[in-house]
């Protein structure tokens, strides 16, 4: 017998009280641990989460392995209905561009920079395109290093999604995937790491690197990150404001099931991802544990703030929860 919820009331530990479980997306772990822990402290309930990636959450929800996947990477309503799977999204984060050259502690990237490092048309710290926008650094002749996932990664696939629109080689030539054949592997300049852990620590211990990684691992890591160029040509810091003011120009519709990439918005910070939540509508008991889990993290938008997350809008979570009543997955009164 499921216990009823009664969120805001400390229960006590119960031998009625359930677990759950999920994997997938390492950039939403640190706000899922957090969530978790308060969520256990107020219901007795245990809610695990493992960083696995979101290609891995997306398979072991498909095989039932799980209770719920994480994915940084929406699935299409086709693919949704095919795996009997209901889709919502969490919190909106920022992927930055995380640097680690010696001396230099203020850089500027532009999307001519981002696209030519991408490419590996730019090789070295101090040229020209780089050097324009940071006349005050003392760039160096060093080869660029460029530090990517290992893994199929949400991040890689958001972060290809911002590169495919602000270039037309990068989308015609490599496109918009979770994994990609980097350039600059082929040319010996580039460093894999598992998970936005494996990344960050990449980065801090090769001298001359940069990478794509989310906030919240950056920050933890007290990584350098770079100023990065929006679509409106103005450059923004890697700031909870300036994700925000991002993701205000992101939309979302329950008719689609959330199916929305909101990277390269035409204003504001521009490496955006909203991350998701995937369960199995067609097993409402397990389903609504998942929702209650996640109804409670709604309602404490404080704890992704100081993580440096995006809490969804109100008008969003409203959508969601209406989503919920829609597939009969509400969390149990």
């Amino acid at each position: 017998m499921l216990k009823k919820l009664a969120f805001g009331v400390v229960l006590g530990a119960s031998a009625f009280a359930w677990t759950i479980n999920g994997t997938g997306s390492s950039f939403q772990y640190p706000v899922n641990k957090a969530w978790i822990k308060g969520f256990y402290s107020e219901t007795s309930n245990r809610v695990n989460y493992t960083a696995t990636g979101s290609g891995t959450g997306i398979k072991e929800i498909e095989v039932r392995h799980v209770d719920f996947g994480g994915t940084d990477k929406p699935l299409t309503p086709r693919t949704l209905r095919k795996y009997h799977l209901a889709q919502f999204p969490t919190v909106i984060g920022g992927i930055t561009l995380a640097y680690n050259i010696p001396g230099v502690h203020s850089l500027k990237l532009s999307e001519i920079a981002i696209e030519g490092i991408a490419l590996g048309s730019i090789q070295y710290w101090d040229n020209p395109w780089i050097a324009k926008y940071n006349p005050n650094e003392k760039l160096p002749h060093k080869k660029i290093i460029f530090v990517h996932r290992s893994d199929k990664s949400g991040t890689t696939f958001n972060f290809t999604y911002y590169l495919s629109k602000l270039s037309t080689t990068w989308f015609h030539h490599f496109g918009v995937h979770k994994a990609v054949n980097w350039p600059t592997d082929a040319q010996g300049r580039g460093v894999a790491g598992k998970g936005n852990f494996g990344v960050s620590t990449a980065i801090k211990t090769n001298p001359y690197s940069v990478g794509y990684v989310d906030y919240a691992d950056a920050v933890k890591n007290g990584l350098n990150l770079a100023e990065v160029q929006g679509k409106d040509g103005a450059f923004y810091a890697a700031t909870p404001a300036n994700f925000a003011k991002g993701a205000a120009y992101g939309g979302f519709s329950l008719k689609n099931d959330f199916f929305k990439l909101i990277a390269y918005p035409k204003k504001g910070y521009p490496i955006l991802a909203p991350t998701f939540v995937l369960v199995h509508y067609d097993d409402a008991k397990t389903a609504k544990r998942v929702t209650s889990f996640f109804s409670y993290a709604y309602d404490h938008d404080e704890v992704a703030s100081k993580l440096g997350y995006i809490p969804l809008p109100s008008n969003v979570k409203a959508l969601v929860k209406k989503y919920w009543v829609e597939k009969g997955i509400s969390p149990e009164k």
